[in-house]
């Protein structure tokens, strides 16, 4: 009995294709999307796992300053205490025109990586640790990195080795020290392992110190890009719930069409019990066969948007990431898994109103619709409450995870409160019909708004989300162009082969007419654990009238010219809480005021400004080659021209800021590829919703067109009210997800960005981006609702006076 009653309802899709197609399609997009982005996310945090095991922190505790420096005496005075540890150095190089990360440790010490197994071809010599501690030494680099550095004289020789993490360059540490010229400190110590038991404590010994688990600490790319992943999980949580109203529409409807099958098997004696587990069964062999498909295209799609992940992740956090795709069983297993839970929620309602239903009751398909009505306002409750919850939370907490449930509680609740407030405005619509025919159209629009509550609730957050995400973007772009307006304010940039160099070029461009070079040089320290570049600067007005200053004291410039201040990048302030007045400690013995706060978009770390005097002073070694150029634009071609024939510099070293321009906003661009190809497909997901809920409801509009028909309209004429009534309430949809979008960027722009990356962007407005959305909204509408349509102008009119022959 029980495999009869099983084939019994597997028959029903058999009979209607399309709900089965519906079900699996809205299944397969949702867990897709969701899958691609577990799979970004596994991807990268394999690729850190696999960075911080390589460098060594993820084996061992380690010792850090609360200033992120330590003093080479320190190490020593706990070495000769019998602590057994490893010290590790870290900084930017520049190796020709690329800079590069360099971390030098102890070679005879455990090394933190296998770095002696060369692949230059000189095995013997690769693996030779005397190469690495005699001048000139040797960078270990992964392949790709260093076939990507171009040739370098006077440089320590390059070892290839894959066991190095991309973008990052390994030396022993008396290399590292002369090479970033900071013989005197180091950034963290290792803890060896088999430490003896009557070691002195470390708080005696180096109460400055703080020791960090393994754990933490080799975590620190993975919570610094916590914030992108986050984002990336939300889109992908959205998509599905978009995904999800298919799903909860097409099994609804197809259970509603089948409530004479259940009758009449209770009536030949299949239990209320077993009648629902052939369903739970039904629905799961569908969730694991469209889960499968959504696998596939989740790993096409993830496979497309890695590599602008990728860069995004470079770009913004300074993490690598590999490029390829591999097939993890956390994100496979994640996939299948939402597809059986996404099946279950769409399908518990359908099967509580089965369980509850009356053995004898009549297959009414008007029921589902009004019990649907019924619930509107139960809905806007609901909607309110989580919006409430939501304004709680950000009210109370701080930080992304605060952002998120905000964000979680006003879409969800917005999309809850949609049916309720559609309704409304249909009936004030309906106020101002003049005539029979209008005032049924909006009554069957009223009468409709059940059966296509879900696809427009899917709509209205695909539409706030392009727009949230849109004016977030759009606004990032116009601020970060006026910033690079203000900072890339010389007319050219020019890095020269050696310091000697740049000291004559200084020299000699100080006595050419109209000209005035601008010394780039930087000293990077560490400050409470985490990399500060100093900036050193010269008196020139070109910094007081371009640079972007934020909060300032008065004559902020005057007193970081004469050594008097220092000037602060808004990430710096926001994650120490510094303000203009407050004291800033950058070394034990230097301290200074802090002047005024600058936007520093796009950069991940802290920054500070002082005058190039008194950098100089605590860093007299640092390099020497980089230099911005103020000139007049007439003179520009004959000033590069005799400054390659002097200094004998490649074309390549001579970048104008017209140039520098356009590579950053290609780099910009390139971050916001996932997030666009994510609104694009969300948006594309609402779009088939509206199309399978218009096409799965064709059959149940009859008996309300029937009538109508009969009264004299034609079918060509309701076809096109049927487009009419669709229009209409996408238009409504479109005009009632501004708003929500409109907070979604705010929420954007002055939450989530803020406790993502340590900066505010102001917010801009842009209507034409909105109406274009407007209109895409009323296309995928139309585009919709003409299946429907043509099949209407084309239905025979028998089959409409069947209708009157039927109970309905």
């Amino acid at each position: 009995m029980i495999t009869a009653a099983f084939q019994t309802l597997l028959s029903h899709w058999r009979r209607h294709p399309f709900q089965l197609l519906a079900i699996v399609a809205g299944l397969a997009l949702s867990t897709g999307l969701w899958s691609a982005v577990q799979a970004i996310n596994a991807e990268a945090r394999a690729s850190y796992a696999r960075a911080a095991s390589q460098l060594g922190q993820a084996q061992a505790d380690q010792l850090v300053a609360g200033d992120g420096v330590i003093p080479l005496d320190t190490y020593v005075a706990l070495r000769r205490a019998g602590w057994r540890l490893a010290p590790v150095l870290e900084g930017r190089i520049k190796l020709g025109t690329q800079s590069i990360d360099l971390m030098g440790i102890d070679l005879l010490n455990p090394p933190p990586v296998a770095l002696l197994s060369g692949e230059t071809g000189e095995e013997d010599e690769a693996s030779d640790i005397s190469l690495s501690l005699l001048p000139p030494g040797q960078l270990f680099l992964h392949p790709e990195t260093a076939a990507s550095l171009p040739p370098v004289e006077r440089t320590p020789r390059i070892v290839a080795s894959p066991e190095v993490p991309r973008g990052t360059a390994i030396a022993d540490i008396s290399v590292a020290s002369r090479l970033l010229q900071r013989p005197d400190t180091l950034d963290w110590l290792v803890i060896l392992p088999e430490q003896s038991s009557d070691l002195p404590p470390l708080v005696q010994l180096a109460p400055a110190l703080t020791r960090i688990s393994a754990q933490t600490a080799g975590s620190a790319t993975a919570r610094l890009t916590d914030s992108f992943h986050l984002n990336l999980t939300a889109f992908g949580l959205l998509s599905f719930a978009v995904g999800l109203f298919i799903v909860q529409g097409s099994i609804g409807l197809g259970l509603e069409h089948r409530r004479g099958l259940f009758r009449t098997l209770r009536s030949l004696g299949v239990p209320l019990r077993t009648l629902a587990g052939l369903l739970v069964a039904e629905l799961a062999l569908i969730a694991l066969g469209a889960g499968g498909l959504g696998l596939i295209i989740g790993y096409g799609v993830a496979a497309a948007l890695l590599p602008d992940v990728s860069a995004t992740l470079s770009g913004l956090y300074g993490a690598s990431v590999e490029g390829s795709l591999t097939l993890r069983p956390v994100w496979v297993l994640s996939g299948l898994g939402m597809a059986l839970v996404g099946t279950a929620l769409a399908g518990a309602r359908a099967l509580f109103s089965l369980w509850t239903m009356p053995v004898l009751a009549a297959p009414a398909t008007s029921a589902r619709g009004q019990q649907t009505a019924r619930s509107f306002r139960l809905t806007a409750v609901s909607g309110v409450l989580l919006i409430a919850g939501g304004c709680a939370t950000l009210w109370l907490f701080d930080g992304l995870v605060a952002g998120f449930a905000f964000l979680g509680g006003l879409m969800l609740g917005a999309a809850l409160l949609l049916p309720q407030a559609l309704s409304l405005l249909l009936r004030l619509g309906a106020r101002s019909a003049r005539g029979p025919l209008a005032e049924w159209v909006w009554a069957d629009s009223r009468a409709q708004l059940p059966g296509l509550s879900l696809a427009l609730m899917a709509l209205l957050l695909a539409l706030a989300t392009n727009i949230g995400v849109g004016t977030m973007t759009s606004s990032f772009r116009l601020t970060f162009t006026g910033w690079l307006d203000q900072r890339l304010a010389a007319e050219f940039y020019i890095t020269l082969n050696s310091d000697q160099q740049g000291t004559d070029f200084a020299a000699w461009a100080e006595t050419q007419p109209d000209v005035r070079p601008l010394p780039i040089r930087w000293h990077e320290i560490r400050h409470r654990e985490a990399p500060l570049r100093i900036y050193g600067v010269v008196d020139d007005p070109t910094y007081r009238d371009n640079w972007p200053i934020l909060r300032a004291l008065p004559g902020v410039w005057k007193q970081v010219t004469e050594g008097q201040g220092i000037l602060i990048n808004e990430q710096l302030a926001r994650r120490h809480e510094y303000a203009p007045g407050d004291t800033l400690t950058l070394a034990p013995d230097w301290s200074a005021p802090i002047a005024g706060i600058y936007s520093d978009y796009g950069n991940p770390n802290g920054q500070a400004i002082v005058a190039l005097p008194d950098l100089l002073h605590r860093a007299p070694d640092i390099p020497n080659r980089q230099f911005g150029v103020r000139i007049p634009p007439e003179r520009s071609a004959d000033f590069i021209s005799s400054v390659r024939q002097r200094f004998d510099i490649k074309p390549e070293s001579i970048r104008d800021q017209a140039t520098i321009k356009a590579r950053s906003l290609a780099i910009f661009d390139r971050t916001f590829v996932v997030t666009e190809a994510l609104n694009l497909l969300t948006l594309g997901v609402a779009s088939f919703a509206m199309l399978t809920s218009l096409l799965t409801l064709w059959g149940q509009r009859l008996p309300q067109l029937a009538p109508v028909w009969a009264m004299g309209v034609t079918r060509a004429r309701l076809a096109r009210i049927d487009i009419l009534r669709s229009l209409l309430l996408a238009g409504l949809t479109a005009c009632l997800a501004l708003p929500l979008g409109l907070t979604l960027a705010w929420a954007l722009l002055d939450v989530i960005n803020v406790a993502a990356f340590g900066w505010q962007l102001p917010m801009y407005l842009f209507p034409l981006d909105w109406l274009r959305l407007f209109l895409l909204a009323l296309l995928a509408a139309a585009l919709a609702a003409l299946i429907p349509a043509r099949k209407l102008s084309r239905l025979s009119p028998s089959h409409l006076l069947k209708v009157f022959a039927n109970e309905r």
